[in-house]
């Protein structure tokens, strides 16, 4: 959803990501906000002059519906199931282009590994060119999302390159929405 800049009053501290560079910060609770986009259930707004990533389970902070994600019961080998994975990666959009990351073709591959007792999520992801801007971003978008299934107990993503992005990456689905199919 793509919504109507306008200007809100933040309800409570929030956790946010400052654009392009990914550092985290939180805008303070009564401090005015102007929401520029919602897409994938994050929150593109300007804070002091700043653009921001306000993630969708904190948007009731900003007075929207906050972001819920519901998962199966975790296996019974304790590890976090695929299916949520990619799920929810699925709901991480590029902040520049209207398509989930899995369907716009950056993400290489998923895997869950024990190390030292922990489930790590490793993820192999591209950015559309070497020089975006939003890698910080997105990269955060990817640690923050994934940290919410189940049985998740550290996120590491790569950032690659090899092989480069293309458009022939991205899904029949992504194409559709960007009306190339």
């Amino acid at each position: 959803m793509t919504e109507q800049a306008n200007t809100v009053v933040v309800q409570r501290d929030v956790p946010a990501r400052v654009v392009p560079d990914g550092w985290r910060t939180t805008i303070p609770e009564s401090s005015f906000v102007n929401v520029q986009q919602a897409l994938g259930g994050t929150f593109t707004v300007i804070y002091d002059g700043q653009m921001m990533r306000i993630d969708g389970v904190d948007a009731d902070a900003i007075n929207r519906e906050p972001r819920a994600f519901s998962f199966d019961p975790p296996r019974d080998d304790g590890r976090p199931r695929d299916e949520d994975l990619w799920r929810v990666l699925r709901t991480i959009f590029d902040p520049e282009i209207p398509v989930n990351v899995v369907d716009l073709g950056l993400v290489y591959g998923c895997d869950v590994i024990e190390r030292d007792g922990e489930n790590v999520v490793q993820v192999r992801m591209t950015l559309t060119a070497p020089t975006c801007g939003m890698g910080p971003v997105l990269v955060g978008d990817v640690e923050d999302r994934l940290a919410l299934v189940p049985n998740v107990d550290q996120v590491e993503v790569e950032l690659v390159f090899d092989p480069p992005w293309s458009r022939e990456m991205i899904s029949d689905e992504g194409l559709v929405e960007l009306g190339l199919f």
